[in-house]
């Protein structure tokens, strides 16, 4: 697993070890996403929300991203994305946080452009997460939403209306847009 292109196009990044719950988004994948915000990324605010290895936003902070929040309640996670991190120039743009997403989120009061969210697939973690995540994310600003094929998330979370699913075999990649209420 390589970061695409950008500042630090090419490093290798780590994952979680012998963890059943972590499973990096593929490359194909993680270029599909890219590809569709290519032009949309630099100064960029990002939120990593279940960051796992991180992979995620340090290819949007490699793009030129802002900064990007990184979210996870696995000490080993946040470990191996301070790994990643290392050797670039990404430490002052990187806030790691170690909390369950709903306390994130219901503690938070940043707001960002760019979200990814990739939770263990065997949950309800993305129906849960999404409405709250509504409120801080920016008119304009666009959610990724990793899940199952099997798994159906609804067309509208307030004011985040469904802009496109990315399909991937047995694996679909749901944006979202923030629209503007009025």
């Amino acid at each position: 697993m390589r970061v695409i292109t950008g500042l630090a196009r090419g490093k290798v990044l780590s994952t979680v070890p012998g963890s059943d719950l972590v499973r990096p988004t593929s490359q194909k994948v993680k270029e599909s996403l890219f590809s569709s915000i290519q032009f949309d990324i630099e100064g960029r605010s990002v939120l990593d929300l279940f960051a796992g290895c991180g992979q995620l936003g340090i290819e949007a902070l490699s793009r030129g991203a802002e900064r990007c929040v990184f979210v996870d309640s696995s000490d080993v996670s946040l470990s191996v994305v301070r790994k990643n991190l290392e050797g670039t120039v990404f430490d002052g743009k990187a806030k790691l946080v170690k909390k369950e997403y709903d306390r994130f989120l219901q503690n938070n009061e940043e707001t960002f452009d760019i979200a990814f969210l990739d939770p263990p697939y065997m949950t309800d973690y993305l129906s849960l997460a999404l409405p709250i995540l509504e409120k801080q994310m920016n008119v304009g600003g666009t959610v990724f939403c990793e899940h199952p094929i099997d798994k159906d998330l609804p067309e509208r979370v307030g004011s985040l209306q469904k802009h496109k699913d990315y399909r991937f075999g047995k694996i679909v990649v749901t944006a979202y847009k923030k629209r503007n209420n009025k």
